[in-house]
């Protein structure tokens, strides 16, 4: 089996321009290829997983990422999937934000010589003259035809700023800059990025006469049609200090039955021979496969070791066994009042509820305890003395904090 075919295999592939040509390139090693990312945030999440798997599946293959870090488009926002306009960001926390992605970034992909690039907009959107842009750039552009595409369809209905409007010539530029600066011939992105990616190969063929490909990655969805990778607490992010390493694998582990085989085989390095067996699992076997699952892509992004605790605390915590590896959540002094505190403050401080009134719901509803007793009284107080022992907080089948109070 070619690279390309594994890809087509794992369910990975969207759309393509051009098919023969672009699985040549990939199963020869021949491909520079480039995925964008905005950094919108000071941590990659798991939206961004499946880009980083693929990138790092063909760099194994021979050919070369280019990781572009948006920090020029970031300052005008992708309307993509938006019903509203992205907030503006600083020059100073953009670049904090590429700082980071670089960061997480490198334990998937291998950034030394030659074996692949970072590169960041900035350095050539920024210093862009107006009149040349609209001059040598928008010249190549129907407004009809950009106004087809699905991104700006949805903003239309509430209104698309000007400035949101240029964001699929900036992406163009930069297919059309990467090609001439690194010889880069493929673009990768999410499908929802098809029409500014074809506007780039579009552009390169205008100014240079000459071809460019770009190929869509399947959007990481659940079995009921919605974008994975959320929780009620909000996006499951890569950086340990926002999703802790037990998060992390708790979510994958935690995922629908019909979802499984479909994450194993988009985003773990295991052989589709062995994913392809466990297509028949059932109960407890499909229980397994879920916990192979989170250990593979915990394993990942957070390294073997925090996998090994990860499924080690799951094991204790369900198991009935010690809280060694249990996720540990502090409550500060600031909770006490007159020397004691509710359980829903507790609850919401240990990062289980995002407010008392959901904590009261979940106590009132059965479903938390302390230290194996299910308390429903919500008038029930606790003080600082109660913590000087062991205190394990659960809240539903699978949410556990061994609580600790510093003074």
């Amino acid at each position: 089996m070619t690279l390309y075919e594994e890809l087509v295999a794992r369910g990975l592939i969207a759309q393509v321009t051009n098919e023969e040509e672009i699985s040549r390139l990939i199963n020869e090693g021949k491909a520079t290829f480039y995925i964008g990312f905005d950094p919108t945030a000071d941590s990659l999440h798991v939206g961004h997983f499946m880009a980083l798997c693929l990138m790092k599946r063909l760099q194994m293959g021979g050919n070369k990422p280019i990781a572009l870090i948006g920090g020029g488009t970031a300052m005008i926002g992708d309307p993509s999937g938006r019903t509203d306009m992205r907030q503006m960001m600083t020059k100073e926390t953009i670049q904090h934000n590429c700082d980071c992605f670089k960061k997480q970034m490198s334990r998937f992909i291998d950034f030394s010589e030659g074996k692949a690039l970072m590169v960041n907009n900035a350095d050539w959107l920024l210093d862009l003259n107006y009149i040349e842009v609209l001059r040598e750039v928008g010249a190549h552009f129907s407004v009809n035809r950009m106004l087809t595409a699905e991104c700006y369809k949805q903003r239309m209905e509430k209104g698309l700023s000007f400035l949101e409007f240029n964001y699929m010539i900036m992406q163009s530029y930069d297919f059309y800059a990467l090609f001439q600066k690194y010889g880069c011939n493929l673009q990768f992105g999410g499908d929802d990025q098809w029409s500014n990616m074809l506007g780039g190969t579009e552009l390169i063929r205008r100014k240079l006469g000459k071809d460019a490909h770009a190929m869509t990655i399947t959007l990481l969805l659940n079995s009921e049609g919605k974008k994975m990778g959320k929780t009620q607490k909000g996006a499951v992010w890569l950086d340990p200090n926002k999703t802790t390493p037990y998060e992390f694998f708790q979510y994958w582990r935690n995922v629908d039955d019909a979802d499984v085989i479909k994450c194993l085989k988009m985003l773990t390095f295991l052989p589709l021979e062995q994913i392809q067996e466990m297509e028949h699992w059932e109960g407890s076997e499909l229980n397994k496969a879920k916990e192979i699952l989170a250990y593979e892509l915990t394993a990942l992004v957070h390294g073997e070791e925090e996998a090994k605790k990860a499924l080690d605390a799951a094991k204790n915590i369900f198991g009935g066994g010690n809280t060694e590896n249990m996720p540990v959540a502090e409550i500060t002094a600031d909770i006490f009042n007159d020397g004691q505190t509710d359980l829903m403050s507790i609850i919401v401080q240990a990062g289980l509820a995002a407010s008392k009134s959901e904590a009261r719901r979940a106590m009132e509803q059965g479903g938390v305890s302390v230290n194996g007793e299910k308390i429903t009284d919500v008038k029930k107080m606790f003080t600082p003395d109660d913590f000087a022992g062991e205190f394990v907080l659960k809240k539903g089948k699978k949410n556990f904090r061994k609580v600790v109070y510093k003074a």
